[in-house]
């Protein structure tokens, strides 16, 4: 039975990942449950066993990539001095940029969906992120880590701009 469920939450990671892919692509008004089948590899239907609306996939899309970034900030904050924090998250989160570049879109496209419901997501993602590195500022003696943690969460966006626009000359590169 295990080896059924393993299978089951590797399926619908697949799922989870091609809607990643098709939504940043696409947008979600656009993208089709039947584009994220084609993308995965499985029928239309199937999706549904695990999904009962595309609402619904997007949000589990939503929820993978915001615990992506809230990982690798906890990771970084386990391990990380704190004189060198800031710029440690600053290198984690560039490199999940660059290799989830697909789940910074879908987040910036979700910040403008009016849905109740990604609303709420998009609201709860953020201050989760806000909140691990708060907590870390603060644990690490930063000064003023309120407003620390401000410019950090508004470098992040500018960052998300930057790659979203191709404009490195935004981040002064």
């Amino acid at each position: 039975m295990a080896k059924r469920e393993t299978a089951s939450a590797n399926r619908r990671m697949e799922i989870i990942s091609a809607a990643i892919e098709v939504f940043a692509e696409t947008g979600y008004y656009r993208a089709t449950t039947m584009q994220v089948a084609k993308r995965a590899g499985i029928s239309q239907p199937y999706i549904f066993r695990f999904f009962a609306t595309k609402e619904e996939l997007l949000l589990a899309a939503l929820e993978v990539s915001w615990q992506r970034i809230a990982d690798a900030f906890r990771q970084v904050i386990a391990t990380t001095p704190s004189s060198q924090l800031e710029q440690v998250l600053i290198e984690a989160y560039e490199d999940i940029m660059h290799a989830n570049r697909s789940e910074i879109l879908l987040q910036m496209q979700a910040q403008t969906i009016p849905e109740e419901s990604i609303r709420v997501a998009m609201q709860s993602g953020v201050r989760d992120i806000r909140r691990i590195v708060l907590e870390a500022f603060e644990n690490g003696g930063v000064a003023n880590p309120v407003e620390k943690t401000k410019l950090f969460i508004a470098k992040g966006m500018l960052c998300n701009i930057s790659m979203a626009l191709d404009m490195p000359e935004l981040m002064g590169e």
